[in-house]
């Protein structure tokens, strides 16, 4: 039997030529078929229903930090501009407070006290007020000077417990012994050894007053948060040296690379986000640092500290400390964010480009 030539034979060119046929919707053409368009709507919706569960399940713990650390800070500040309560130096009455304004902040930053007459004076010397930068600049040389040793020794002792060889178990184990014992015990352990008739000046023959005079008081608190923290820093060395594969090494080896030349263009590269977030941790903790001055040195001026004039400014007014808190936030928050977004303290993107070959 014949067929048309003018039905069959006229249809298939058209096709063939990315016509529209009937409820195709015209896909050979680019356009977009139902079927895509449910794919993609179904996508959607699937994305937004794992987005709405995840937020779900983390909104407890959003909740939980917006009370525990939001609520503080936010009420920290805002007491910060209200002036504490007490007696009014003109008129000898007893006020309840009010706004202060930024009189809390000048008063730190500027070294303002206020006179019997109501005008501002320069705090006078030995009150809290005229210990500002003082402070401030003890916090900073405590944090400088202490970092930098326990990078230096917590790196060595990291290098050395990465070794295998017998008794490493035994080793680890008492070089964390420091980092585990309390910093009130350290504190009082190394009072005793720094007294005037204690174990140091008997060694050294001296009589030091390790305690009561300016720079020992400085250094015996350097020894003795070197000695407690160090471990802390060689531990999480550690667990970056290990991240690095032994490979690595014995290609270098092969390769004719010297013990220096690994260091300096493997191990170096290679551990530089854990030896970052390191000393992220440890300048936050050295910047609050309190308890081991307060108790080794006993409120020697020459070791105060930010943390410890907050706490002897809270004796006399909790707004006043609140602004001086609120600054000692800002200061930890700016070394922060510099370590973080500057030198590669943030881990997750260093091993991002080290993935991708971009090892600096």
């Amino acid at each position: 039997m014949a067929v048309p030539t003018g039905e069959t034979s006229g249809a298939a060119p058209t096709t063939a030529a990315g016509g529209d046929s009937p409820g195709r919707g015209g896909s050979a053409a680019g356009g977009v078929t139902p079927s895509g368009r449910h794919a993609r709507t179904e996508k959607k919706l699937s994305f937004g229903l794992t987005s709405g569960r995840a937020w779900l399940l983390i909104a407890p713990t959003l909740v939980i930090l917006a009370v525990v650390i939001a609520y503080p800070v936010i009420r920290a500040v805002v007491m910060s501009f209200q002036k504490d309560q007490g007696l009014d130096p003109a008129t000898g009455m007893f006020v309840q407070g009010g706004s202060a304004g930024f009189s809390n902040y000048t008063h730190w930053i500027l070294q303002q006290c206020t006179s019997a007459s109501g005008t501002l004076v320069p705090c006078p010397p030995g009150t809290l007020g005229s210990q500002f930068w003082e402070a401030v600049g003890n916090t900073a040389f405590f944090t400088v000077v202490t970092v930098s040793i326990e990078v230096v020794i917590g790196f060595a002792m990291a290098v050395i417990m990465g070794k295998t060889f017998a008794g490493r178990a035994l080793l680890r184990a008492a070089i964390l012994i420091p980092w585990a014992i309390p910093t009130a015990v350290t504190a009082k352990l190394w009072y005793f050894i720094f007294a005037y008739d204690g174990i140091a000046n008997k060694i050294l023959g001296t009589n030091i007053l390790w305690t009561g005079d300016a720079w020992p008081a400085r250094f015996a608190v350097i020894i003795a948060d070197v000695w407690k923290t160090t471990p802390f820093m060689a531990l999480l060395i550690l667990a970056g040296l290990q991240m690095i594969p032994s490979d690595v090494y014995e290609a270098a080896r092969v390769d004719g690379a010297s013990a220096w030349q690994r260091f300096t263009k493997i191990t170096l590269p290679l551990v530089k986000p854990a030896l970052m977030v390191a000393i992220l941790f440890r300048t936050m903790d050295a910047l609050r640092m309190y308890d081991l001055p307060a108790i080794l040195t006993e409120g020697n001026p020459a070791t105060r500290t930010i943390s410890i004039l907050v706490v002897d400014q809270i004796r006399q007014g909790f707004n006043s400390a609140a602004a001086l808190s609120t600054i000692s936030f800002i200061m930890i928050f700016i070394v922060a964010f510099v370590l973080v977004k500057f030198l590669g303290a943030n881990a997750v993107a260093t091993q991002e480009n080290q993935r991708k070959g971009d090892i600096r």
